[in-house]
């Protein structure tokens, strides 16, 4: 089993670091950085001859190309991260200090680092943990008993770590995945069910409540979203929500409820499910004024795929167009059926890189990963849906880093939060490619092979170009 070593990591990003200190000069004497990961090589991030632009010529239709014109520009990012779940904080938990610090690095500092600057949490339980809870007493209507103690012991000092790794600052959102079991119609936080009309203040105040233990905590919350996957009865904590009845909930409830506590500059993301169904519910929420006025943006999952076929990235695409001024936000990924024999399985890692690319270029504003760690067994999870994380702790304490965690880094690291995606596409449908141009003025385009063989192909920025070698099974990120 490869274990890529701290010493292996931070070279690779320390030289990506360096390499950006110069982009400023870099980019007067007309030339580009690149760094690439491949399968079959030691290349993970890793920094390669900058190259040099010069005046563009017309590519004959036999060439393969990439086109960017910075002069075209879209959406602003909000951040690329992921979630800090109890799973997460109870395996951190148990590193070494030494491999604490290496983990926080390798996840949230941007020079030596893959740079986080996005962070999901659960509001009490989620399967990901070692059993349920919530943060009151079983039948407490009026939430007397609200303590947000069972996540004091683990989550909220990794959550608090994280933030200072990152610089002090990281846009943290939550998300619930049931009401406690009083609440609903099963009397079960498991297998679905819905909130049961008479709980629906009590419910909307919880998420005040959690709002406020957690900013008391030192924890600032920039935004939630409803409901986790409303349309999923599943075997751990679920509830459902219709369409109509996640309007209804927002528009009557929670959207007046937050307004009257003073939050309402709170973000609030409706639907936080698969791309399948997001059309119906945008349509069905955007198309009320008085839900509609509460919504910051649309989060969506990428499960659609569980019964074959392709991720429906064009329903992304068409909620984009239909609504604007609405966010768009990939709010959860993982791949599923863990399997320790499968770290290094590359097409794990180009699932991620299909689907952060075609998400941005179909509008989206944000990226967020689901757990950021996970143990030798793809938990702990009360369960048993055990899933891959980019980052593993083996029985050692060991950190084991996937091709998943490097292929996301090539975004995260050099796509920064303010950054504007601007117009690029490719000639042939071998390389997959997103750009964007940040806050600093740097241009950062990222190139996927997905294909077997290595590729040549011509890079276009506006009015200059140069030749670029990608191998095969390889990601890129081009800095100008």
């Amino acid at each position: 089993m490869m274990k890529k070593t701290l010493q292996h990591l931070l070279l690779a990003l320390t030289v990506a670091g360096a390499s950006n200190t110069s982009l400023a000069a870099d980019s007067q004497g007309k030339t580009l950085s690149i760094y690439t990961t491949a399968k079959d090589t030691t290349l993970r991030l890793t920094a390669g001859e900058n190259l040099s632009l010069k005046p563009a010529q017309q590519a004959p239709e036999t060439d393969i190309a990439i086109f960017v014109n910075p002069q075209k520009q879209y959406q602003t990012l909000l951040g690329i991260g992921g979630a800090i779940t109890d799973a997460s904080a109870e395996t951190y938990a148990k590193l070494s200090s030494k491999k604490k610090a290496e983990f926080l690095k390798a996840y949230y500092d941007q020079k030596d680092g893959i740079g986080y600057s996005l962070l999901r949490t659960t509001i009490h339980s989620s399967d990901f943990a070692s059993g349920s809870h919530t943060y009151i007493k079983e039948g407490d209507k009026e939430l007397k008993t609200f303590d947000i103690a069972p996540d004091k012991k683990y989550r909220i000092p990794m959550i608090k770590q994280a933030i200072k790794a990152a610089g002090g600052e990281i846009t943290t959102y939550a998300s619930p995945w049931s009401a406690p079991a009083f609440m609903k119609d099963t009397n079960n936080m498991l297998q679905g069910g819905k909130l049961l009309p008479e709980y629906n203040e009590a419910w909307a105040n919880y998420y005040v409540k959690f709002i406020q233990a957690y900013e008391k905590a030192g924890i600032p919350i920039w935004g939630l979203t409803v409901q986790n996957e409303p349309m999923a009865k599943q075997t751990w904590e679920s509830m459902i929500f219709t369409a109509a009845e996640e309007r209804d909930f927002l528009k009557n409830h929670l959207g007046p409820t937050l307004k009257k506590a003073g939050m309402g500059d709170k973000k609030i993301i409706v639907w936080d499910h698969n791309r399948d169904l997001i059309v119906h519910r945008a349509n069905t929420i955007m198309g009320d004024p008085e839900a509609a006025q509460y919504v910051w943006g649309i989060g969506f999952h990428w499960y659609e795929t569980w019964t074959g076929g392709k991720p429906m990235y064009s329903n992304v695409a068409e909620v984009a167009k239909a609504y604007p001024n609405v966010n768009l936000l990939l709010t959860e990924a993982t791949v599923e059926k863990f399997n320790a024999e499968r770290y290094h399985y590359w097409p794990n890692a180009e699932r991620y890189g299909d689907s952060i690319i075609n998400d941005f270029n179909a509008g989206a504003v944000a990226w967020t990963d689901w757990n950021i760690l996970l143990d030798h067994t793809g938990g702990p999870n009360h369960v048993g849906n055990f899933c891959f994380a980019p980052i593993h702790a083996d029985t050692n304490g060991e950190l084991i880093y996937t091709p998943t965690y490097y292929y996301l880094g090539h975004f995260s690291k050099f796509i920064r939060p303010n950054a504007k995606r601007v117009s690029a596409v490719a000639s042939r449908s071998l390389l997959q490619v997103t750009s964007f141009i940040n806050s600093d003025n740097s241009l950062a385009t990222v190139v996927m092979n997905n294909s077997d063989s290595a590729i040549n192909y011509r890079f276009y920025i506006g009015d200059m170009e140069t030749n670029v070698a990608i191998p095969a099974h390889a990601m890129q990120t081009l800095v100008y």
